[in-house]
Formats: C-alpha cells, structure tokens, sequence
C-alpha cells in the first residue's frame, strides 16, 4: 500500500501521517510507503515503512504529473489556500484550489491503477442562505470564494469518479479545533486561538459575537475519519461522492464556559472581545447546523463533548509552560 498526503506538511496531514504509522495498514493491506508532500518539504515521521518528503507545488502542472508518476494506492488531497486568505487574493486561492485540484485530478486521469483519493472539503462550500439543517443533498451555495473554489473541486472529483478515472471521495471538514501553533489565514483560525492562547497563558482575540455559532470536529475525530473515508468501499457512494463529515454545533460562548471549566474562571480574563466586520461576516456565511446522514451510515466518528476536545489539546499539542 503506497499512499501520498498532499499537504503533508500541514496540522491535519502530519496528524494523518502520525496515525498511518501508528496503524501500519490501510485497505487491510500493509503500507509500504507514505510520501509526504507540501509547498515546502516535510520532516520525516518515525514509521516501520517507508517516508519520504517531498517540495510540491500544486499549481505546478509538470511538478504534479512528476509526482503522481509514480503508482500511488491512495491520494490525500488536504492542500489549500485557507478561507480569509482566498478571501483577500483571489488568484492565490484559484490558482492553490481550483487548478492546483485540476493538475491533480488530470495527473491521475492516465494512470493504468485506479487510485483512491480523499478530497478535503469544507463546509463552507455550503451558506446560510438556504433552509437549515445543511443536509448531504443541499444545493452547495457558498458566499465566499474559498468555499467556491472548494464546491467546484467537488463537482469534478465526482464526474472523475463517474468515468472512472478515480476513486474518489470528497469530505466537507468541520472547523477542526483545537489547533497547536500560531493563528493562520483562516477565518476560522480564532475558534482555536481563544482556546489555545489563554491555556498557554497569553491573550487571545474573538473577533465575533459570543453568539455565533460553529459546526467543529476535533483533531483526533477528524483524523480517524479521513482514515475511515479512504477505507470504505466507492461503491456505497453511488453516484454522489461528495459529504459532510460529522461535527457538533457550538456557540463561541459554550467554547468559552468549557473552557473556564477546564481551566479555571480566570483564563478568560485573557480572552479580548473585538468584533471584526470582515472576519465577522466570513464566518456568518458558514453553515453551522448539518444533518450527516451519509457520515453516520458509514459509521464515523462524532464528538459529543468540547470539554474532552480541550482535555486532548492539553495532553497531546499544548506548548510546555516556560520553566
């Protein structure tokens, strides 16, 4: 079993790669090699087969037909231009998501091997504009240009699977929180900061209303499906290969309360409130209430308690205190 994560260099895609060498199997075969690639080259993970990292930019044409010359048993596709940043340039998240997605796809067009291939969506390729709860078959509607260009990867992953040329499947991620590191490009990058910050002791800034809601997954249940998706058989898709994983709804307010549960009431004494009309109406645009029928049929996985989503982020990424 020979499998590629691009944007293996990214949060999401090393988590994957850590669970695929915890595994060792994938499609009950053994994994022989995992190829890790990004915009910029990867570190190595520690696994009983083989790793190799490589400097892939998917904008490329001639770089991605190099790199999927190779027969590859299952495609990770995690690489993107996030949301506020596709907002702010739209050439940079056309050319990352919907041609970088394209080279891609048409690079696995003619390969003799019929690969599988996971394709991360996201749910902000639906919007609020029409009736509530999102369900799998809801019209994708999306008011920005990052769920744009995420809706138009999903029509083509399908017609690609309806001709045959792969084997796809296309997820629609929940904001996964909580996030290690520093905040990034996302719109949604603050749902993990207000989090993050004030356990590690520094200041954080929610840019929005304690009332809005998000539709969220944490890190460990996002990986494990991503796992699961690669495993189920293309077939129980039928002809619509595009769904949401499964994701709780919460209110900023609740994130916080957990919060302060976990950790006492004087974290959220760091926590700042100003509200920022751009990232603001970005993240209203999202739909936060999806029913996950398709999800739940295949048997993945939910979380049910942000507190245990805290909890992890302690145990596993949050950055050791200064001694």
């Amino acid at each position: 079993m020979r499998i590629l994560i691009i944007g293996g260099g990214g949060f999401v895609g090393r988590k994957l790669a850590s669970r695929l060498a915890e595994r060792g199997t994938l499609r009950g075969t053994d994994i022989t090699h995992l190829a890790l690639a990004d915009i910029a080259a990867p570190s190595a993970i520690d696994a009983a087969f083989a790793v190799t990292a490589h400097t892939l930019d998917i904008a490329d044409r001639g770089a991605v037909d190099a790199m999927i010359s190779e027969d590859w048993d299952v495609i990770y596709h995690l690489a993107a231009v996030v949301s506020a940043e596709a907002e702010a340039d739209f050439v940079a998240g056309m050319r990352t998501n919907f041609f970088g997605t394209f080279n891609l796809l048409e690079a696995c067009r003619d390969r003799v091997e019929t690969p599988v291939i996971v394709y991360a969506s996201s749910v902000a390729s639906y919007s609020t504009d029409v009736p509530q709860p999102i369900r799998d078959w809801t019209a994708t509607t999306p008011q920005t240009s990052y769920g744009t260009q995420k809706a138009i990867g999903e029509l083509l992953l399908n017609d690609y699977s309806r001709r045959g040329f792969i084997d796809g499947r296309g997820v629609r991620l929940p904001t996964v929180v909580v996030r290690p590191g520093k905040p990034n490009a996302a719109a949604s990058s603050f749902f993990s900061s207000i989090i993050r910050e004030p356990l590690q002791g520094d200041p954080a800034m929610c840019p929005v209303s304690t009332d809005q809601e998000v539709w969220l997954a944490s890190p460990r249940v996002t990986v494990e499906n991503l796992v699961k998706v690669a495993e189920i058989d293309g077939a129980a898709l039928g002809g619509i290969r595009n769904f949401s994983l499964p994701g709780m709804t919460i209110t900023v307010a609740a994130m916080l309360a957990a919060l302060e549960k976990v950790a006492g009431e004087n974290v959220l004494g760091l926590v700042d409130h100003e509200r920022d009309p751009t990232i603001e109406k970005i993240v209203q645009g999202w739909s936060s209430r999806l029913e996950t029928d398709v999800a739940d049929t295949l048997g993945l996985d939910r979380d049910e308690d942000f507190e245990r989503i805290i909890r992890d982020f302690m145990a596993t990424d949050m950055e050791p205190a200064d001694p």
